[in-house]
Parts: structure tokens; C-alpha cells; sequence
């Protein structure tokens, strides 16, 4: 049977261990009669539990060997596999307004990208799992007070309760990468207004963390007007790591009172 050749370019690396490609696909057996978004599928070594599974699977991939060799060895793919970039496409075409899953051995090299995009589907993307960097998964599931927390961290978990599952070693991978990886898990959560301003919410998230070694007093000052002074709220005098999202949304309203 004719190979996919891993392109180093499109941060391919093949997982080769069965075992651990049921785990990933195992993580959506509670979302079972869902449609399943399958990116980057390679060379089906995922796609083929959650067939298996009984899931209604389409998958994204940008690579054209890897698409000739899908519809060589996946006859149940038929006319569900959509070529091209993930990050470019509009998904709220495919499923015509249904809630769907999100799953993959996401490529390392645009895994962030991948949550950001998740994240403007957030209405629709019930659940989405996967494996990635095992940094980068600890990040997203990253607490308060965690040195890893960052920008995903609490964007995601406004939305998601997000789970970090397993961790997976380098050695089940062609080729294997030069870091282990993490499998996690984002379940939407019951949220559907964040009782703040949600453009302003990302801002501030993001104006925080883009200076996460200063406090919120200094980082924060550029988000209000000149003549304005920073409130005296113990809240500007910790830095982002440490707040909830909670704390986040209560940091947006006090800037957004300040703005006017």
C-alpha cells in the first residue's frame, strides 16, 4: 500500500500507534450521532476509529497525497473530504447550522491557530479534541496562578471546559517530532453572554498577556483614555496569570466604566 511522505513544511507527523489513535477518538463517545471535523487526517489512522465508531465524519486536509491516498483507502470518505486549508474555511457551511465535534492530530506548527479558530464557532463547535505540543496543551487547560497560562487559556475556558487527558510520547510518530505531545479535551460550557463587552474582553485579555510581566496597573494603562487614572483596585495590581476568567470579565467592566 502506497505511503504518505510527511512534509516537514505542513508540520506532518504521522501517529503510528493504533492504540493511542483510539484514545483520541474515544474522547467524542459521548457525542455520538454528531457530525465529526476531522483536521489534517493524514492518513487515517484517527479518521478510521471514529468511522469504526459509528461518527459522521468529514475531514480537512490540505495536503494533496494525503487527499489521493484518503480516497484510494477510504471509500466511506466519499464526497466528505473537503481539500484546503482549514484555517480558510468558512465552517458554518458545511453542517448548514448543526452544532458539530472537532477533533485531530493537530499539526504543531498552527495548533494555536487551529483554537482561535475554533473559537469564532464557538456556537456551533459543541466539542473539540486532540492531540498537539504538550506545552501548548497544558496551556490551554492552564488554571489561575499557572505559569502557563496565556491567552488561549482564558479565552477558551470563558467558553469551554477544557480537560488536558493523556500525555504521549515522541516515539509513535513518523517522523517522530522533537517534543512529546498531549491529548485535551474542550466541552462547551452552559455560557452564552459573558456580561461584559466580548470585543473589549479579548482586548484586554490579549493587552495583558502581550505584557505579562508587568501588572495590570501598567500593561492596562494604553486601554483608557489620557486623562483617566488607574482606578485603585487591588485587581490592577496582579498580573494576568493570576486572574479567573471570572476576574477577567470583572477587569473588562472596569475598564469599559472608565472608557465611557
Amino acid at each position: 500500500m502506497r505511503q504518505v511522505k510527511p512534509k516537514k513544511a505542513l508540520g506532518q507527523h504521522f501517529l503510528t500507534d493504533l492504540s493511542v489513535a483510539a484514545r483520541i477518538a474515544a474522547t467524542l463517545d459521548d457525542y455520538k450521532g454528531m457530525p465529526v471535523l476531522e483536521v489534517g487526517p493524514g492518513m487515517g489512522v484517527l479518521t478510521r476509529f471514529l468511522l469504526d465508531n459509528g461518527h459522521d465524519v468529514n475531514v480537512a486536509e490540505i495536503d494533496t497525497e494525503s487527499v489521493a491516498y484518503l480516497n484510494e483507502n477510504f471509500p466511506d470518505l466519499e464526497g466528505r473530504i473537503i481539500e484546503g486549508d482549514f484555517l480558510q474555511m468558512r465552517l458554518d457551511e458545511f453542517y448548514e447550522g448543526k452544532d458539530f465535534c472537532v477533533i485531530g492530530n493537530y499539526p504543531y506548527n498552527i495548533s494555536s491557530q487551529i483554537f482561535f479558530k475554533v473559537l469564532d464557532y464557538k456556537d456551533k463547535v459543541t466539542c473539540c479534541s486532540g492531540m498537539l505540543q504538550k506545552e501548548v496543551a497544558e496551556r490551554l487547560a492552564a488554571g489561575p496562578g499557572t505559569k502557563t497560562r496565556g491567552i488561549l487559556s482564558v479565552l477558551l475556558q470563558a467558553w469551554y471546559d477544557v480537560e488536558y487527558l493523556f500525555t504521549v510520547n515522541e516515539n509513535v510518530f513518523n517522523p517522530p517530532p522533537k517534543v512529546k505531545s498531549g491529548v485535551v479535551r474542550l466541552r462547551r460550557n452552559d455560557v452564552t453572554d459573558l456580561g461584559c463587552d466580548e470585543r473589549l474582553f479579548k482586548t484586554v485579555v490579549k493587552t495583558s498577556f502581550g505584557q505579562r510581566r508587568k501588572t495590570l496597573r501598567n500593561s492596562l494603562r494604553g486601554l483608557l483614555p489620557p486623562e483617566s487614572t488607574v482606578p485603585d483596585d487591588p485587581i490592577f495590581t496582579r498580573r494576568p496569570e493570576q486572574l479567573s476568567v471570572e476576574e477577567f470579565i470583572y477587569l473588562t467592566n472596569l475598564i469599559a466604566g472608565l472608557r465611557g
